[in-house]
């Protein structure tokens, strides 16, 4: 099941422009699947953007529309039971670990808004080698760490309203101390990929709000008003 709710930012590794707020292992690891929204008020904003959409799908007015999206946990994690959860690895804001050779680091996967303020971000999660991993760990504090070169991974999400996204080739930039890795997916003519090398426009960062709002309340309707709730405090 995956829900819909308010994006929780951790202090110590946020995307870049966001907010710092604590976010806890401890639920990540009992709810399963996220799916975060974020709209950052500290975001820059163009003066044409809209503050509100109407939703083609079911006809009504919300706030928005959000330029970042995120999911709290690789897909394959979420698949665990949680009694497997508990027995095979263990799962942070930022790293995940599945018993024995399965590693995982959450980074923001940018896409250039054509017409209005950006980047819309993905905020989603890469398998890394466990040499890869235990190096990008043991500089998660450095002021060098920016200086890494970019280490290979596999995306680890399906996103909705895409082609498969599960297992696309990537690079792992990591940036300075505080900001997620940036993602970068390898250039082919998958949509996802098109999109963060081509840019995407406003209407297009609506459908994208429309089908992930409507993806998440198909498989948890009683969740509806608390996600609108979530959204209009988000925004404001």
């Amino acid at each position: 099941v995956e829900r819909l709710i308010r994006n929780q930012q951790v202090a110590g590794s946020i995307p870049a422009g966001g907010s710092r707020t604590k976010f806890s292992c401890l639920e990540a690891r009992h709810w399963r699947v996220f799916v975060f929204l974020s709209a950052s008020r500290k975001a820059p904003m163009a003066e044409t953007a809209p503050t509100t959409f109407r939703c083609r799908h079911c006809g009504e007015q919300h706030p928005g529309p959000p330029f970042s999206w995120a999911i709290q946990a690789p897909d394959e994690w979420s698949a665990l039971t949680s009694s497997q959860m508990r027995a095979k690895g263990d799962l942070s804001s930022d790293q995940c670990i599945i018993d024995p050779d399965r590693f995982f680091i959450r980074g923001s996967l940018e896409i250039p808004v054509l017409d209005g303020a950006g980047p819309f971000v993905w905020d989603v999660w890469v398998s890394l080698s466990e040499t890869n991993f235990k190096r990008a760990s043991g500089r998660w504090l450095d002021p060098s760490r920016a200086e890494e070169p970019p280490y290979f991974g596999w995306l680890c999400n399906s996103l909705p309203g895409y082609p498969e996204t599960l297992n696309l080739k990537t690079n792992l930039h990591t940036r300075a101390v505080g900001i997620r890795p940036f993602i970068e997916l390898e250039p082919t003519d998958h949509p996802l990929a098109v999109e963060q090398r081509d840019g995407i426009t406003l209407a297009r960062v609506v459908e994208i709000a429309e089908t992930a709002m409507h993806h998440n309340a198909a498989l948890a309707p009683e969740n509806t008003g608390i996600l609108k709730r979530a959204i209009r405090s988000i925004l404001g």
